[in-house]
């Protein structure tokens, strides 16, 4: 008979190999898809009306650069600015730019309505657009609400690849979420020919960026894109903070059922896809086009970024119920939605589990009678193969498929180094759930904004300060936006 010492190795080592084998065959499982992406045909632009929404709070070092950036690459859409009440130089820059611009809304939301969260940032433009249209006489079915993040950069031909027939051509298609690239520099990002970028699946990474910036574009060029790529054929694709796109019709019928599009979740984007899921309407996932955002290069910011995600992940754990019972919500697209649902919970498990099931391992291989040499001998040494499966592989294949699927643009001992490094980086952001979890129990749903990086633009604007400094800057920021507006990411 076992004794206590034996069961509960047995119950941790048989709870770390099926959370081992969960992860392996849904790493499978989605690879499928992410392989064999084929180019969708674009559409034309010119069939729906473009409204972009950009969040701002304390964004003077990049703002600027952005409104510049999507006001000369897309002079037919309008850009509404909301600022959440920043107290440093947003505000006066967006004052100097908005008569200069003519398709550029700025809104200023003052205290005690300011800082209340990013849903309420959105749903005040989206309320703001829907009087615009409606004032206008505009097709709301055919008007498209956009969100960029105040650092983002949108694929010169974003808005006709997602206007194709597979995409909002389709009059069932409620929202659709473009890739997000992760890069240093957004501006360098964009200052090359972007016509490549458009007609192929695999989009180049810049090959000097640091390991920590380039394990995140990994991540949403790898796993978050094969995952979406699985999505498509579930009919559960999830929406993103940035590179969202969402019909305006789609988000009255929203809010007339449930109050606002947007709502209080930590991960409103992801709660917004939900809605549009549970109104009846398609979302879909575009690989074939992008918004390029600043990565972060330190680890304590990138921690706190992701266990708001998670926070947000854990919230919407009580949209489960209402997508099992859901008409418009397909089986296979209610248990994807269950799984990632559950990911936070297996993370959580996991990171005590795994530790703990390999300490108690080791205090066997310490004590078994005729040493650790025994112990290994007699059957241990299975461990090694068990771990490079089911705990290493489905961690390391990134970083080889990172390398092919983003055009051979950096090394072999680079894809290696990424591979190994995204073994820590998935390790490491379980701390992540941890910091989650406490703040729920503690009550806490307030967060700090993660801080973007100046770019040159921004920082060039937000250092202006005589009417001739404005105007030079202006004219200089939109020349190099118009000269590089049909060119290839720099560095790849």
């Amino acid at each position: 008979m076992m004794d206590s010492s034996n069961w509960l190795l047995a119950l941790l080592n048989t709870g770390a190999f099926l959370l081992c084998v969960g992860f392996l065959i849904y790493v499978i499982v989605i690879m499928r898809p992410y392989l064999s992406i084929k180019e969708l045909p674009p559409g034309d632009a010119a069939n729906h009306d473009w409204h972009l929404i950009v969040p701002a709070l304390n964004e003077e070092e990049v703002i600027g650069g952005t409104v510049l950036h999507l006001t000369s690459t897309f002079p037919q859409a309008h850009i509404w600015v909301i600022d959440d009440g920043s107290d440093d130089a947003t505000g006066r820059i967006l004052a100097g730019l908005a008569p200069r611009l003519p398709n550029l809304h700025v809104i200023t939301r003052v205290a005690p309505d300011a800082r209340t969260g990013k849903g309420d940032v959105l749903n005040l433009g989206w309320s703001s657009i829907d009087e615009w249209v409606t004032r206008n006489g505009g097709d709301k079915t055919k008007t498209i609400v956009g969100v960029v993040d105040a650092d983002g950069r949108l694929d010169p031909h974003a808005f006709d690849v997602i206007s194709g027939e597979e995409m909002f051509a389709d009059a069932t298609v409620g929202a659709v979420q473009v890739l997000v690239r992760v890069v240093e520099d957004v501006e360098a990002f964009v200052s090359t020919d972007v016509q490549t970028l458009a007609s192929r699946s695999a989009l180049p990474a810049p090959g000097d960026a640091s390991i920590l910036v380039q394990l995140q574009d990994m991540e949403f060029t790898g796993p978050i894109a094969a995952m979406q790529g699985l999505r498509r054929r579930t009919g559960s694709v999830g929406m993103g903070g940035n590179g969202q796109f969402t019909r305006l019709s789609v988000l009255n019928e929203i809010s007339k059922k449930f109050g606002t599009p947007w709502h209080g979740a930590l991960l409103e984007d992801f709660e917004l896809g939900l809605h549009v899921l549970l109104m009846g309407y398609r979302t879909e996932y575009c690989h074939h086009t992008f918004v390029a955002q600043a990565g972060i290069d330190r680890l304590r910011p990138l921690i706190r970024q992701r266990s708001r995600w998670s926070q947000g992940g854990i919230q919407c754990l009580k949209y489960l119920w209402a997508v099992m019972q859901s008409r418009n919500v397909s089986l296979s697209g209610a248990l994807e939605i269950a799984y990632y649902l559950y990911v936070p919970w297996s993370q959580l498990s996991g990171s005590i589990i795994f530790p703990a099931a390999i300490g108690i391992d080791i205090w066997y291989a310490l004590n078994t009678g005729g040493g650790t040499d025994r112990w290994w001998m007699t059957g241990a040494w299975g461990i090694v193969p068990l771990a490079l499966l089911f705990g290493v592989f489905p961690h390391a294949v990134w970083g080889l498929l990172y390398r092919t699927r983003c055009g051979n643009m950096i090394t072999r001992r680079r894809a290696l180094a990424l591979a190994m490094g995204n073994l820590l980086y998935g390790y490491l952001l379980q701390a992540a759930v941890w910091w989650a979890l406490i703040r729920i129990i503690r009550g806490k749903t307030d967060w700090k904004k993660t801080k973007h990086p100046g770019t040159r633009v921004g920082l060039a604007l937000a250092q202006a300060q005589t009417p001739a400094e404005w105007a030079t800057e202006i004219e200089n920021a939109q020349q190099y936006t118009s000269h590089h507006r049909h060119s290839t990411p720099a560095g790849v």
